[in-house]
């Protein structure tokens, strides 16, 4: 009798059955074949089907209990989806099991192809997991390649053997970092014109280059970068400066990080006023007189405004003034306003806590003497440079993002 190859199985038709008495196996497949013969017709004759390979062995199992048997019968079919079920549905029709009347019920009727399926992804994905990770992919190779050939191109220059990108002699601007690490990282992200300071402080061969090229310092986004900022603009001749971001070193910044810092770029007085950075000579024709030298450090204690006026000392409150700036507190809460108040506490604006920052510029360039804030928002780092350039002396509030140096915050 024929076999049906085990890899051409397409379904698995299971059938269960109710015997009353005692049957064996032999009587459960004879039952089978004999009660369907003749019933569906030549081409779907079970024992001819069996001889051509599309009908596999059909295997039963069953129990006895008392006087009846009860068991399950599974026929594996490579014929399609209709025979297979007009089959199942013939199986159903038989009614004795030898001297026995008996009831068949097909179960279900298993696409065995949608198992393997099942099998066949499951795998893969282990598989998958398995070769990840072995071995780079074509476009990381040539990306490798390609940074070996960019990497390749850095030079030393000057007595003091600086890292530098190819370009850097004959650019009329160049970028000037701390280390030659840095200078690999540019030349990762195609900038060619990068030199490295290899230390803390500015070589000679920079300061001299300084002096006929354009400068823009890129430090790290830390203290140390503003130290070495610090010592750059008292000793070369540079016109802008970068910063990455918080917490970062320029090594490890992204192309992208790395084009937004340089196009975020300060000029060096602006990078010196928002670091608070004192700045004691410029080089070449860059050099301050020792008058402004004077006024900005006057400015920076607060004795004067960038126009020259006088502005008020801090003072101290009175119990008084502490009750008023805190009724002002509770009448702005939930209003998300903020009240710009003069030296008697007195509401000289009261502005939408979007717009404050500017209002207090606008303050600073009419003149206006501000010397108390109030607000129901928290505040944070702009607020507090906005109210020190407006020479604000108080600001009561719920929450603090910021702390000043020049500037009591008060909270009740």
């Amino acid at each position: 009798m024929g076999k049906v190859s085990p890899p051409s199985i397409k379904y698995i038709i299971n059938a269960h059955f109710v015997a009353e008495g005692v049957v064996e196996k032999p009587d459960v497949i004879g039952a089978i074949f004999g009660q369907t013969e003749g019933l569906l017709g030549e081409e779907l004759e079970l024992r001819e089907l069996q001889k051509k390979g599309k009908i596999g062995r059909i295997n039963a199992t069953m129990e006895v209990s008392g006087s009846k048997t009860t068991g399950n019968v599974e026929i594996p079919t490579s014929i399609d989806k209709a025979e297979t079920t007009i089959i199942a549905a013939a199986i159903e029709t038989i009614d004795r099991i030898g001297p026995c009347d008996a009831k068949f019920e097909i179960k279900s009727i298993e696409d065995v192809r949608s198992s393997k399926r099942e099998y066949i992804i499951e795998r893969a994905k282990k598989l998958m997991q398995e070769i990840s990770g072995e071995g780079p992919e074509l476009k990381e190779i040539q990306q490798d390649i390609i940074n070996h050939t960019k990497i390749s191109k850095v030079k030393e220059i000057g007595r003091e053997m600086l890292a530098a990108g190819p370009e850097v002699e004959k650019a009329s601007e160049i970028i000037v970092v701390e280390g030659r690490a840095d200078v690999l990282n540019l030349l990762r992200c195609g900038i060619k014109n990068a030199v490295a300071m290899n230390g803390t402080s500015m070589p000679q061969t920079i300061k001299d280059l300084s002096l006929t090229k354009e400068v823009t310092l890129f430090v790290d986004g830390d203290r140390g970068g503003i130290l070495i900022a610090t010592d750059a603009v008292n000793t070369a001749n540079v016109k802008y400066i970068a910063r990455a971001p918080d917490g970062k070193e320029v090594e490890e910044l992204t192309e992208k990080e790395v084009i937004s810092c340089l196009r975020n770029r300060l000029s060096a007085e602006d990078f010196i006023e928002r670091y608070k950075i004192r700045r004691d000579r410029r080089v070449g024709e860059r050099k301050e007189s020792i008058t402004r030298v004077r006024e900005m450090a006057r400015r920076e204690s607060g004795e004067i405004e960038e126009r020259g006026e006088y502005v008020e000392e801090t003072r101290e409150l009175s119990n008084e003034e502490k009750e008023k700036l805190q009724r002002y507190l509770e009448e702005t809460e939930g209003t998300r306003y903020v009240l710009l108040l003069n030296s008697n506490l007195e509401i000289v604006k009261k502005v939408p806590s979007g717009e404050i920052v500017r209002a207090l510029y606008g303050t600073k360039r009419k003149r206006t003497p501000i010397f108390a804030l109030v607000m129901d928002i928290t505040v944070t780092p702009p607020i507090i440079r906005a109210a020190e350039q407006a020479q604000c002396k108080y600001i009561v509030a719920r929450n603090f993002a910021a702390t000043s140096d020049r500037i009591t915050l008060l909270s009740f």
